[in-house]
């Protein structure tokens, strides 16, 4: 086993003093890293999870499943113990990819737009990208999804999966890559995996960075079979702790689904060995928040969309065979925000010395180089509720002090007992909100960009359209909805949008429509620009999902959308409305609408 590396001894009073005097924020630059020189610029995996508990993991001691390839991760290379993400989706994955807070991205909600990262902030795809590297993102991306937000437009090569928040089919679904609309192959986590190794195979030696941001086990709980065989009877041995409820079925699929990941992973760790690259990739597992149900988490409080322990702690392994030690274990405080500058500096990429960056190049702590641990805090925020962890102690959104060393179930108060660290942590706090603009929401709407000059592509999905007289979305939660009981002539659906350059445009719609029903006649319209459509072709297949699931699901249904063409378009720069409308329906009802696709001509 490697070296455990500990924080020097600090008595209280001296650390009461060292948080009055801290700053509100310590922005770290690049000139500050020490990189590491390797001979040969390493590859890089970064394999995040969505809605992976800290305790869905053997290596964290829970008997209720077993995963041996992402507990090897930790084995073969090191664990970070106290590293921190934030309490839902999309910010955690501006985090990582930006080295960014997340508010001061301008990232505030996980639908509806607000998921987007300020186009000003460069990624790490990009970075890398300069740097001569290969690079691809297969999977959930949940940070934007028209250009210049989509992933292409970010600094990845290649693209393949879903740009949405959350998706309601697991199983040869509906996908994107590089932005054309394609169906996906079996399981979608097997799919995303197949779609990695093939990057890899394809590289001959060219360095890449690999980001594989799965969709599991976020619902819909979705497995196949074989995962499932194992725990759909199964007796949970270890349990939640708490007052709350568990759904036992809910936990079984969700533990299915982490072992199909391993199996994933597994697979992975196969093709790298196979392909003579696995003594000079980095591999990273990490998950973006905390787990949406009650289960076994190792006694914290808290779940997804909380800023206490529960919420935001999540595994972090990384190996990298020969330069970072085989079980190296460190108690270093570490956030999402730190895997661009720590990797860079791993890669021997110098980063500008313009880039101002929030998280800390911490890669002296992985390859165990004999350096103390740094005092630093780390911010998790959702919903105007903001929480301090610093070396042993959380601060939560009450202003509540715990000693997470002793308490990581935040059951005892200390404030009392500790009132400096409290005080100081609160003003911190304070500071911090401020900084990064934290509390504020957007007096305006945000547009959703069509016509961008380098990807001439877009989608505006249902998620993003604004519904008019009695047409209802399919479910409450948009990312995958869609839109239905389109039963009045005149009800429309709209977008705001910016048209960001001139062009002609082929629009596609993506519908269904009862065979009763054919005939409506639809129009969609910006500003004097129009063109109608008459739907002469049925297309009326069945939801699906419920025959897949393994637990009920909050979700909307899917099915089979159909794509015709509208016509084609002359749009011109500037902002506007538009507004799909059915003029004419001679049936019962009008389409059920999925989505518009624009290509540029």
């Amino acid at each position: 086993m490697g070296k455990t590396i500990t924080l020097p001894a600090m008595d209280r009073s001296t650390f009461s003093r060292w948080f009055v005097l801290m700053l509100p924020i310590t922005v770290w630059t690049t000139s500050c890293s020490k990189p590491v020189a390797p001979i040969k610029k390493p590859n890089i995996i970064i394999i995040l999870t969505d809605d992976q508990a800290w305790g869905d993991l053997s290596y964290h001691g829970n008997t209720n499943l077993s995963t041996p390839n992402m507990d090897s991760i930790a084995l073969q290379g090191a664990a970070i113990s106290n590293f921190y993400v934030q309490p839902v989706c999309s910010p955690t994955r501006a985090e990582l990819l930006t080295g960014q807070y997340f508010p001061r991205l301008g990232v505030y909600s996980t639908s509806a737009g607000g998921e987007r990262m300020d186009l000003k902030a460069p990624t790490m795809a990009g970075l890398f990208k300069e740097a001569g590297y290969s690079t691809a993102a297969y999977g959930k991306w949940h940070n934007g999804t028209q250009p210049p937000y989509h992933p292409n437009s970010r600094g990845f090569d290649d693209y393949y999966g879903f740009c949405s928040g959350h998706w309601g089919n697991y199983f040869s679904p509906m996908l994107e890559h590089n932005g054309k609309i394609v169906k996906g192959k079996g399981f979608l986590v097997n799919d995303i995996f197949d779609h990695g190794m093939e990057f890899i195979s394809e590289q001959r030696g060219k360095p890449f960075l690999l980001y594989l941001p799965v969709n599991t086990p976020h619902s819909p709980m979705q497995v196949p079979d074989g995962f499932w065989k194992k725990f759909g009877e199964s007796t949970l041995g270890m349990k939640y702790h708490g007052n709350e409820v568990e759904d036992e079925l809910f936990t079984r699929a969700a533990l299915a689904m982490v072992e199909n990941i391993d199996w994933n992973i597994g697979r992975l760790t196969k093709h790298l060995k196979e392909n003579g690259l696995e003594r000079n990739t980095i591999v990273v597992f990490m998950s973006d928040n905390g787990p949406a149900g009650w289960r076994w988490n190792g006694n914290m409080r808290g779940k997804k969309g909380s800023t206490d322990e529960g919420g935001v702690k999540s595994p972090f392994f990384i190996k990298w065979p020969n330069k970072i030690t085989a079980g190296t274990t460190s108690k270093q405080l570490m956030g999402s925000v730190d895997l661009l500058p720590t990797l860079a500096s791993l890669a021997n990429i110098p980063l500008p010395n313009s880039l101002k960056l929030d998280g800390m190049d911490l890669s002296q702590a992985l390859l165990n180089k004999g350096q103390s641990t740094i005092n630093r805090a780390v911010y998790n925020h959702w919903n105007q509720k903001t929480s301090v962890r610093i070396r042993n102690y959380r601060l939560d959104h009450e202003n509540r002090l715990y000693d997470i060393t002793a308490d990581n179930g935040q059951t005892m108060d200390v404030s009392e007992r500790f009132p400096a660290i409290r005080d100081s942590l609160a003003t911190l706090k304070k500071q911090w909100e401020k900084e990064v603009n934290a509390l504020e929401r957007p007096t305006q709407k945000r547009l959703f960009p069509i016509g961008d000059s380098t990807y001439g592509f877009a989608q505006l999905p249902a998620r993003d359209g604004t519904a008019y007289g009695k047409i209802k979305r399919s479910n409450r939660y948009p990312n995958d909805s869609f839109y239905t009981n389109w039963t009045q002539e005149n009800d429309s659906i709209t977008w705001d949008v910016d048209v960001l350059n001139d062009g002609q445009f082929e629009i596609y719609l993506h519908y269904t429509c009862k065979p009763e029903d054919i005939g409506t006649e639809l129009q969609l319209t910006l500003k004097k620009e129009r063109i109608t459509k008459t739907i002469t072709e049925a297309h009326n297949p069945p939801l699906v999902g419920a025959d897949k699931d393994r637990s009920p699901r909050i979700e909307s249904y899917v099915k089979d959308f159909k794509s015709t063409k509208m016509g084609e378009m002359t749009l011109k720069k500037g902002k506007g409305q538009l507004a799909l409308k059915a003029v004419s329906i001679p049936g019962n009802s009008s389409i059920d609408f999925r989505l518009l696709y624009f290509k540029r001509l």
